[in-house]
């Protein structure tokens, strides 16, 4: 039992009312464990495709030089690997009410409760929120390329993240491995900017080694405008909060909502002039911005100025960095962001 229990603490969260849905995560989580592949052998199978055998080769480089390098806590994470037939690994449910941006919000034992509700089937997920949004709820469904145990079990690769580039493949390594050297339960922001902050430190001395460092300005743009991505929304929800504030009536409310919504995409275009031509951005804005869209924007990288200061100070030493981080979990919250405060660059 406690083993099925660790299994559901895995998964994306979801309701506690659905026996369909914990039949479907288990079969889900099951079929991912029950299809690993040894990572190293498949990557010397001679059959293998030449580009995939490549891929395979760059994240287990990724992967030992995150050990070796970057001190993080490699064990048996991403020494498998799971060809998966379709895009995502899972898929994700969001809701919302249709003048609030409060969401809905499911519980379940041990995990605690999340705005999202996950599946390993796209119609299984599409058909969840159909019944949502027939009971009033805006409603987004977004596809998931992987998903971290946090320790649980050893990641594995997926086939779902082979598309990206080799620096990105690198990064996203560096990323999930630092979740394994320090996570402050119940603390999203700081677990995630740490994690950026190690990845990026990563990636400059990844592609350094490799005689790529031009590339580590690509990233770098990279991260900025998923900054600017992430501040355009979060301003705009500010406004839809304001609206929603408002004595209005329903139907006034959701003109003025219709409003902003294209003012929103209108204000996107402007945003993405300066971008030279990236897009990457484009299918999210073509979506109905509707409540529960805008609730999967967060600002999670919000504390990484600070924690790069933190790092600074540690005279980029990563393995004494990640023992600091680790004394955060110790501290109250008051006293965790009193500290942090304090390590705040000026004009933060």
């Amino acid at each position: 039992m406690k083993a099925i229990a660790l299994l559901f603490a895995s998964l994306p969260l979801a309701a506690c009312d659905s026996a369909a849905w914990y039949w479907q995560a288990a079969q889900g989580h099951l079929a991912i464990v029950g299809s690993r592949q040894d990572l190293r052998e498949k990557a010397r199978d001679p059959a293998l495709a030449p580009e995939l055998a490549a891929r395979l080769q760059i994240v287990l480089e990724a992967r030992a030089f995150a050990e070796a390098e970057l001190g993080l806590p490699a064990g048996d994470n991403f020494l498998d690997y799971v060809e998966l037939d379709r895009d995502y690994a899972v898929w994700n449910v969001f809701a919302a009410p249709e003048l609030s941006l409060e969401p809905v919000t499911w519980c379940y034992p041990i995990a605690g409760c999340a705005a999202y509700r996950g599946y390993f089937s796209e119609a299984a997920a599409l058909d969840y929120a159909a019944g949502l949004r027939a009971d009033g709820l805006d409603t987004y469904v977004g596809g998931v390329a992987a998903y971290s145990t946090l320790g649980w079990f050893d990641d594995a690769l997926l086939s779902t993240v082979l598309s990206r580039p080799d620096h990105q493949l690198a990064a996203l390594i560096f990323h999930e491995l630092a979740h394994q050297a320090a996570w402050i339960p119940g603390d999203t922001t700081l677990n995630e900017s740490f994690a950026t902050v190690v990845e990026m430190e990563g990636l400059a001395r990844w592609l350094e080694t490799r005689g790529q460092s031009a590339l580590l300005a690509a990233a770098r743009a990279d991260a900025d405008r998923r900054r600017q991505f992430v501040s355009f929304v979060m301003e705009f929800r500010r406004r839809f909060e304001a609206l929603y504030s408002r004595d209005l009536p329903a139907n006034a409310m959701r003109r003025e909502k219709a409003a902003l919504q294209e003012r929103m995409r209108a204000d996107y275009q402007q945003l993405k002039s300066d971008w030279s031509g990236y897009d990457g951005h484009d299918g999210w804005f073509s979506r109905s911005l509707n409540n529960a869209q805008l609730s999967t924007v967060g600002s999670y990288n919000d504390l990484a100025p600070q924690l790069r200061e933190l790092l600074r100070q540690c005279g980029n030493d990563l393995p004494q960095f990640y023992e600091r981080v680790r004394e955060l979990g110790g501290m109250s919250p008051e006293r965790r962001e009193e500290f942090l405060d304090s390590l705040a660059p000026a004009g933060e």
